[in-house]
Order: C-alpha cells, then structure tokens, then sequence
C-alpha cells in the first residue's frame, strides 16, 4: 500500500500567519464585540452593548408588510438588485434627511449594508497605507477598526461639551501636514456622539466646516443617532450647510439593525467611485432588505414611531443620569447627553478601567473600556455606558453595582497606588477634562 503524504504540519499557532497580506495586523477584535458573551448572561447587567432597543416596533404591522412584500413583489425582492440600491428606498431616504435641513437626490444616494459599510467604502476609495484620517477623541470604534485595517494613521482632535474643538482640529491638520503627510478626511459624529453622547453646536459645526475648507479636509459626517434627540427637534445636519460634505445615514437606531441598511449620501464624483466599491464587494445591498425597509416607511407611522423611540430613551437616560448621581464616588465625571445612547464616564487618574473589567464582571455588571476608543492608547480611566438596552430598573442597578466596583478600586488606589495599568499604555491623569462634565 502507498503511503498517503502527509500534511506539513507547524508549531506556529498560526501556520498561515507569513501568507496575510500586511493589512490584516490591523485586524483585531473590537472591545465591544470581545464583551458580547460576557454582556450577554442574564445575571449580568450590560451597559457596555450600543443595541437598539426594538421592543417597541409593531412586529405585526412588520410581519404584514414583509408577508405582502414576499406575495407581491417576491420576484425582484428576491433577485438582484443594483449596486447604487433601491431606487424607491433613495427617494424615501431623500424624505429622511429633509428631516435634518438637507435637501438632496435620490441619484446622489448609495444604498449600503449599515452605514458601517460606508466607513469601510468611503475608506477603502480614498485612503491609502499611511494616509491621515483626522477623528475625535475619543471616537467610534468601528470607525477606527475600518481606519487602522486599511493601514491609515489616525490623528486625534480633542472634543468637550460642544463636541469637536475647532482649534484642536486645525493644530491636529497643520501638525499632519507640517510632517509631509495628507489629510485625507475629518470623521466626525456631531448628535449624540459614540461614545461620548455630546452634540457639536451649531456655531461649532460653522466653524468645524470653514476650517477643512480653508485646508481642503474633505468632511465626513456619521449620523445615526441625529433622530433621536431628547429636547428639540432635528438638528440641521453639516451636510445642510456644504453639499461637499459626505453624509452617513442609518436605519440601524430607528428601526431594525438586523437588516444591515444604511447609506452614504455624496457629490456625485464620489458617489460613481462608491458604487464602483459596492459592486465589487457585495455585488449589490440585499434587494430583499431594502424593500423591507422601503415597505415600513411607506406602511407605517415611521416618524411616530421615531418619537415613542425618543422617549423612551430619554426615560432610560434619566434613569443613568440619576442613578450616577446618587450612586458614584464624587470623584467620578460623566457627560449628559441630550439624545442618543451613551455616557462617558471618567473615574480618578491611575484607576485602569480594562484591568477593573474582570472584577467588574465578577460583580456582574459590564462596560466598554475606554481605550478601545482611541487609536493611541489613551482612555484607561474612561469607560462607556449605554442606557439604550436595560430596562431603567436594570440600569440604576448595574450602575450601584458598577459604583461599587469603582469604590472598591479607589480604596486599592489610596492603598497600593495604580491598580495596574496595561505595560506600555499611557495614562492621562485627567482625559478631556471639559468632556466630563458632572
């Protein structure tokens, strides 16, 4: 008998690790997505997921219009599509965005799977390796995972209150350009931002947008929370005031995230190389997904819904905002969001928020370390908490448990000094101190 060969065998952990193309070093697990098992025990409390809390959606007025979707047009619903998207759902979309001042046309419109996938396109069309891409700090960290993937070298401008400082931009662009590099774009989330929950103000916005003109620094606006403000009413979008700016949209927070549709809204220069991206990465969005959507908005009070959507939110933000106050060390500070679905939370220098995460689990409450959203190590004494999920009676307790947590590690601070940061990770001793307003 023959002897079958053998397969070269390697005591790498890794035996492909020398064939990846040099892109995939930036790949890494994100802090949110590494929480997902532990966030996920009934006994644990999560504040560290940002899931939309779909429980109030009229599942059979949804279950109606996909059931008609299928026996009506389940032949084009079912097929391909085009790879710009749905021609009905861009003009609905369209309708969405006059909402925040921007009056725009369907034909400048790219359908995309979430508007995370329009990071990844909007990246993956201007960036090369080495490319600046300006971010707040901090900033969404999926965003950064798109930036670092495409091997682009992430700048950081502080943010406070009133969301991105205008003289931390234009010291983080004259700096990027003073060493020899291009700024490709500015990313910023100015409603409600994550992970900070600030809102820039308009004045900002104004002054924001004169400044990456005067250095020819493309915008790049995400906005998926912009529709759930608690106070007013929509805040006019940057893309109202320059139709250069791209404009990221999403049904992801104001009716389904499972569906995975979002869009990018561009000049219409950009908007060829988009769907030229899109083509070669999925082919087209789901055909069947955005006919979904576009049955919801025609069938439903969508805008109703948005507005039961807001208030309970709001009801849920109350209840961190009050449970913080009665139950954290004095020495802690948070931000008060007006909308959307996080608190930034900053304890004491030298307390290590993602060293503190285990015994926090142990106690059976979960968060987002704040490193995670900074591309430069910074964060450890900041966390992220969202409201959006837990009932108010699971928040106030998560946060009692979350402040004992907390108690116990200043009293080993006080005792034994740091409690133990990561090796090689800075430490800010008071990180965006005008952020973290009590």
């Amino acid at each position: 008998m023959t002897d079958l060969p053998q397969r070269a065998t390697s005591s790498r952990l890794d035996p492909y690790a020398d064939r990846y193309a040099a892109r995939t070093a930036g790949m890494t697990v994100s802090e949110v997505r590494a929480l997902f098992a532990v966030a996920a025990r009934p006994e644990v409390v999560s504040l560290a997921g940002g899931m939309p809390n779909i429980s109030s959606l009229p599942l059979d007025v949804v279950g109606d219009s996909i059931k008609d979707l299928v026996l009506s047009q389940g032949p084009t619903a079912l097929q391909y599509g085009g790879g710009q998207g749905d021609p009905v759902l861009r003009e609905q979309i369209c309708e969405v965005m006059r909402l925040e001042g921007i009056e725009a046309h369907p034909d400048d419109v790219v359908v995309t799977v979430g508007s995370q996938q329009a990071v990844d396109l909007v990246t993956r069309v201007f960036c090369d390796p080495g490319d600046v891409v300006i971010c707040e700090a901090p900033s969404y960290v999926g965003a950064l995972g798109v930036f670092k993937g495409y091997q682009c070298d992430v700048v950081h401008a502080e943010v406070d209150a009133e969301g991105l400082i205008p003289a931390a931009l234009e010291q983080a662009i004259v700096s990027t350009k003073a060493s020899g590099r291009r700024v490709k774009f500015l990313y910023t989330i100015p409603n409600f931002q994550n992970p900070t929950g600030v809102t820039m103000t308009p004045a900002r916005r104004t002054e924001i947008l004169e400044i990456c003109r005067r250095h020819d620094v493309l915008v790049l606006e995400d906005n998926p929370y912009g529709l759930l403000g608690f106070d007013d009413e929509p805040r006019p979008a940057m893309r109202a005031q320059d139709p250069g700016v791209i404009y990221l949209g999403s049904f992801s927070k104001t009716f389904s995230p499972g569906l995975r549709v979002g869009w990018a809204l561009a000049p219409s220069a950009i908007r060829e190389k988009l769907v030229l991206a899109q083509e070669s990465a999925t082919l087209c969005p789901p055909p069947f997904n955005q006919m979904a959507v576009s049955a919801y908005l025609s069938n439903h009070d969508w805008q109703g819904q948005i507005k039961q959507m807001r208030e309970m939110y709001r009801e849920r933000r109350d209840a961190m905002l009050d449970a913080l106050e009665d139950y954290m060390p004095a020495a802690c500070t948070w931000t008060k969001p007006d909308g959307g679905f996080f608190v930034w939370l900053t304890l004491p220098a030298g307390i290590d928020c993602k060293a503190m995460l285990p015994r926090a689990v142990t106690a059976r409450v979960a968060y987002v370390p704040g490193t995670g959203f900074f591309a430069d190590g910074f964060g450890a004494s900041s966390m992220r908490i969202s409201y959006c999920y837990p009932t108010p009676e699971r928040i106030r307790e998560g946060v009692r448990r979350l402040a004992g947590v907390i108690e116990a590690e200043m009293e080993l601070l006080e005792t034994f000094g740091a409690t133990g940061p990561i090796p090689g990770l800075p430490i800010r001793g008071a990180e965006h101190p005008s952020t973290n307003t009590q």
